[in-house]
């Protein structure tokens, strides 16, 4: 099957059809309407084989991922998502793993209102890269620069899973079986939390997805609005996959340093409390509250039981290292 052909079987008459889209797929290039009240909002993420993801990993879940990622990352601001571009790098022609990679792509965009409009495929090592687009109001966009002293510090969802599939993987835990499908279940497939960032708009100081692990992005934020913060590590959310296989202090450190949870975290003022409390159906998720922002740049102070908590040796991942940092 050659290029063209590909792109017309597996990804031209799929998905939604948004009527803010002029022309998709087929031509030179898109061309999408944007709405004179809205900022457009961009995105871009990568996933490369054996960096992002396991040779083992189906398919469905590598399509479901790329585009949930960028998700992700609108989440973090309060966007409404609207059209993607998806560039495929594929070492060979397989049908049989485009359409499942396909049938995840789209289980997504169909949910999240996504419409596939362009992109690329080429041979080579397996990469993909999605470039989605949307919009927020004017002066609405959850910004990581925003956080003041004395607001309260929160993350959706529960931490862990992905980062110990990733340690079970790497045979560098052992994990049970049952404990291994439950933490795959939110690795493999990832939930974007649109409605939370759109509710959080409307009252979060600042906010970030934790791609990277807790602490690295939480060091995000307090690099960008020149503030500390203290953390009860008593606090945090810990999937419950994580808290069955692990002793109480190393499940606290993955989730304080394990990537890819893709769970937003975000500072509230003390005056908008009530409004997330009034919110919390519409938010889709649950929420914890897991410290304070302070003053001054202190950096990042962990602590249990009202006593200093020692902090992990690692703070997450970053590309273009050896290891993790």
């Amino acid at each position: 099957m050659k290029e063209f052909e590909l792109i017309q079987k597996y990804f031209s008459d799929r998905g939604p059809k948004r009527k803010d889209v002029v022309l998709g797929i087929g031509d030179d290039a898109a061309l999408t309407r944007v709405p004179q009240d809205k900022l457009l909002v961009v995105a871009t993420d990568t996933m490369v084989e054996n960096t992002h993801f396991f040779p083992d990993t189906s398919p469905r879940s590598i399509g479901h991922r790329c585009l949930a990622v960028n998700l992700s990352d609108f989440a973090a601001m309060g966007a409404e998502p609207a059209w993607a571009s998806v560039a495929i790098t594929l070492p060979s022609v397989d049908e049989a793993w485009i359409e499942e990679f396909a049938n995840g792509l789209f289980e997504v965009a169909e949910y999240c209102n996504v419409q596939i409009i362009g992109g690329d495929t080429t041979q080579g090592p397996l990469a993909i890269t999605v470039s989605l687009s949307g919009f927020i109001p004017e002066n609405k966009a959850l910004l990581r620069s925003g956080a003041k002293a004395g607001d309260w510090i929160y993350v959706t969802g529960s931490l862990g899973d992905s980062a110990m599939v990733v340690a079970a993987k790497l045979n560098k835990l052992n994990v049970s079986t049952e404990a291994l499908v439950q933490a795959e279940r939110k690795f493999d497939f990832p939930v974007a939390r649109l409605a939370a960032g759109q509710v959080l708009r409307r009252a979060a100081s600042a906010a970030i997805d934790i791609s990277d692990g807790l602490i690295q992005d939480l060091s995000h934020i307090l690099k960008a609005s020149k503030v500390s913060a203290e953390i009860d590590v008593a606090n945090l959310p810990i999937s419950s996959a994580v808290k069955a296989c692990l002793d109480e202090d190393s499940a606290t450190v993955m989730a304080l340093i394990g990537g890819e949870d893709y769970e937003l975290l975000f500072t509230l003022p003390e005056e908008q409390k009530g409004f997330l409390e009034q919110n919390a159906t519409a938010m889709g998720v649950e929420f914890t509250c897991i410290g304070q922002i302070r003053s001054g740049d202190n950096g990042i102070s962990l602590v249990k039981a009202g006593e200093r908590y020692p902090t992990p040796n690692t703070n997450g991942y970053q590309h273009f290292s050896s290891k993790e940092q």
